[in-house]
């Protein structure tokens, strides 16, 4: 059963510091990390998506103040300094929680995305390699923006559990 908005909220704000501060580390601003916080926990209970527990909500909302954090630099890149996106990536890498080592993620990750179909690799580069918003992806491939959405959230979650069914099928 998925968590309902109260439970997502009180699980956001247990981890309100350790959100807060994956922004920060990017921005090196204090206040618009805050923003980016409150703006990750509004989407959590005012977006169409659904978390089936605390783990998923946490990851999810991880990488989402990180891409927001990301975008809001790109945005303001002249008025800021931030961290380079080497740097940006070794940081993320570090503190993303793995359960496997990141060796075997990481290859695993590379052969599903080999089996992904060429437009949705396509839709995953425009998005995370070419940093576009889906709001320009969406206008780049001729899509509304909740197409993009829900295209990404099933590839998100298509790889997701190639990853896991290939770790798995590994594991000693």
């Amino acid at each position: 059963m998925p968590l309902d908005h109260e439970a997502i909220l009180r699980h956001l704000f247990e981890a309100r510091q350790r959100l807060s501060a994956a922004a920060w580390v990017i921005l090196r601003d204090a206040q618009a990390a805050e923003d980016l916080f409150q703006n990750v926990a509004l989407k959590s209970v005012t977006k169409n998506v659904s978390f089936e527990h605390e783990g998923a909500l946490l990851s999810w909302a991880t990488v989402s103040i990180r891409r927001e954090a990301i975008d809001w630099l790109r945005k303001r890149k002249p008025e800021t300094l931030g961290l380079e996106p080497d740097v940006l990536e070794l940081l993320s890498a570090e503190w993303a929680p793995h359960s496997q080592p990141e060796g075997r993620r990481t290859e695993a990750l590379r052969d599903c995305l080999d089996s992904v179909p060429e437009k949705s690799r396509e839709l995953l580069h425009l998005r995370y390699f070419d940093g576009h918003s889906c709001d320009e992806i969406a206008r780049r491939v001729g899509a509304s923006l909740e197409a993009v959405y829900q295209r990404l959230s099933r590839l998100h979650r298509q790889l997701r559990q190639c990853v896991d069914q290939r770790l798995a099928s590994t594991t000693p």
